[in-house]
């Protein structure tokens, strides 16, 4: 197996933005070329790091970009994106001047959003593009059905807010029985009629792309999905998906332990046998749940190396007794492929007993990221460089 050469730190995430182009391409195909996307690339792209995300998402076709809060809409401002960025959070009414400064289309649910913003564009003497939230179900965030109406007339009496679009958000579209799902959808359109014509609509997350194309509407909010993962076991497979992140780091070093010593914080893991542990640094700080401690693996040199004893905040241990060329400078994959073998997302997930997503989203800052197109390396973020450079 081929030795890893890198620079910084020897732990990194690999972004695969051909994986994410094919993703929103399958994305496309399966809602139709009329409709648009909102790539939803909050939490610094579930992880992959979201202005190099950002900008392959709307080089492959994405209108619109959404993200959860005014800060993740200014750091993609400041990176050049110049696409439609839809807050999908609240906006409390002291940070309405950054979102009008910096171009952001907030979600509006209160007056006092409103009227925040309205002041705020009245002294910067612009417009605001705003969208409004129906909560039909999830019981989260939004404008109760019954009143979406009278509020959006209300909306309408700023002049300098133009209420572009309207949205709900659904609460088990990624379960098997889709029938409250369809009574949110049926309740949306229902509220959406009364209201000015012309809107933006915008309703179906991954798995509503995946088993309800037909709830497209005029735009999908695709978030999991972009990133090659499918947001349950329940939805379909029609889409073929891509794992865009992959989580490696190398063998710092490879030590012999004697029958009956012991690995790790509380001594949780006692060699049977006479054991070869080589060390990987990527702990918990880094996105590597601790629960995986003595249940996960790492892949060597095409192989599973099984985690022992408890997972650091920097760096864990495994087992590679039964790999024994293992070296100094090897690869080891967290997540990702390496020959046949896979660890993925999914895997580690069902060790924390949480999901895809939160793993995904845990993949720290301080992991630097390598964007690859092509099959190599075209750009990198780090800690230090947060945006990213050639």
């Amino acid at each position: 197996m081929r030795k890893t050469v890198q620079t910084g730190r020897p732990l990194w995430a690999e972004v695969d933005l051909d994986a994410l182009t094919h993703n929103i391409r399958q994305i496309q195909r399966r809602i139709g070329p009329d409709r648009q996307i909102l790539a939803v690339v909050k939490a610094n792209a579930y992880g992959h790091g979201a202005p190099a995300v950002a900008g392959a998402a709307v080089a492959a076709g994405a209108t619109h970009l959404g993200v959860a809060c005014v800060d993740e809409g200014v750091q993609l401002r400041a990176a050049g994106i110049g696409a439609p960025i839809v807050l999908l959070g609240f906006l409390p009414a002291w940070e309405a001047a950054v979102a009008v400064v910096h171009r952001l289309t907030p979600t509006v649910t209160t007056p006092e959003t409103a009227h925040a913003l309205d002041a705020a564009c009245r002294t910067h003497r612009t417009t605001v593009d705003i969208h409004l939230k129906i909560d039909t179900g999830m019981g989260r965030f939004g404008v109760n059905p019954d009143e979406a109406p009278a509020f959006a007339q209300f909306l309408q009496t700023l002049p300098t807010l133009n209420l572009r679009g309207v949205y709900t958000h659904f609460a088990v579209a990624d379960e098997t029985d889709k029938t409250f799902t369809r009574r949110q959808f049926a309740l949306f359109m229902e509220t959406a009629g009364r209201l000015p014509p012309g809107l933006l609509r915008h309703v179906a997350n991954s798995a509503a792309i995946a088993d309800l194309p037909e709830m497209g509407l005029d735009m999908v909010r695709p978030g999991i999905a972009l990133y090659g993962c499918y947001p349950s076991p329940y939805v379909g497979r029609d889409l073929d998906l891509r794992p865009v992140l992959s989580l490696k780091s190398y063998v710092a070093r490879v030590h012999t332990l004697a029958a009956g010593e012991t690995v790790s914080y509380g001594r949780t893991w006692t060699a049977p046998r006479a054991s070869r542990i080589a060390l990987i640094p990527c702990g918990y700080a880094d996105g590597l749940p601790r629960i995986t401690s003595n249940r996960g693996a790492v892949l060597i040199r095409g192989r599973r190396a099984p985690v022992v004893g408890r997972v650091c905040m920097d760096q864990h241990m495994v087992d590679v007794t039964d790999i024994p060329e293992v070296a100094l400078g090897d690869e080891a994959v967290i997540i990702g492929r390496q020959g046949d073998a896979v660890i993925t997302a999914e895997e580690i997930a069902a060790l924390a007993g949480t999901i895809n997503y939160e793993v995904l989203c845990a993949v720290a800052a301080r992991v630097p990221r390598h964007y690859l197109q092509g099959g190599r390396a075209v750009s990198r973020s780090s800690l230090l460089d947060p945006l990213g450079g050639e």
